[in-house]
């Protein structure tokens, strides 16, 4: 059943690169916690005990807000095919921004995609396993366009002025510091 690790060993790794989809967990002290699902080649394994995953223009910054009020994160990834597994991942997470000196760095990490608003880089604390066996099988079909498709349509400045309107608050009234870090230099 369940096991617990306090890194990243090479087959949890090898599942990692696997996956097309993984789900991130953040919470501030007070209010909603917040889960969402990941996809789009967005996610580096950079060691045992360190990941980063690339956040794209959504209709919420939940993740972003939470991370700068409590760091704690936890990421979930499903065997939806082979032999049954959920992973996880609890560390500290901080927020890459635009205008941070390694954004660009980490950035090269990840093909273009459209849209690209924040990185984050979780220290990795605890690895734990369990059985998986009540997940069901899924295949995968492919990635959606469309996100990419709005956020090219919307340029640079349509994605600002987003940015600046629907991504500057929790849906708690946290604030991302997204348009501070981001917009100006």
């Amino acid at each position: 059943m369940g096991k617990r690790y306090e890194r990243l060993e090479p087959e949890h790794i090898a599942f990692i690169e696997r996956q097309k989809l993984f789900f991130v967990a953040t919470a501030a002290s007070e209010g909603r916690v917040n889960i969402s699902p990941k996809g789009m080649d967005s996610l580096r394994v950079l060691g045992t005990n360190r990941v980063i995953w690339l956040n794209v223009t959504g209709s919420g910054n939940e993740t972003s807000a939470h991370v700068q009020q409590d760091p704690r994160m936890t990421i979930m990834f499903c065997a939806f095919e082979g032999n049954p597994l959920i992973l996880r991942l609890y560390g500290k997470a901080s927020v890459i921004h635009k205008n941070d000196r390694e954004w660009h760095e980490c950035l090269s990490l990840f093909r273009p995609l459209p849209g690209a608003r924040q990185l984050f880089d979780l220290s990795v604390e605890l690895v734990q396993t369990s059985c998986g066996m009540g997940v069901p099988f899924f295949s995968f079909e492919g990635e959606r366009g469309e996100l990419n498709e709005w956020a090219r349509k919307k340029g640079e400045e349509g994605l600002a002025r987003y940015w600046e309107e629907k991504n500057g608050f929790s849906i708690d009234g946290f604030p991302t510091a997204i348009a501070e870090k981001n917009l100006k230099p």
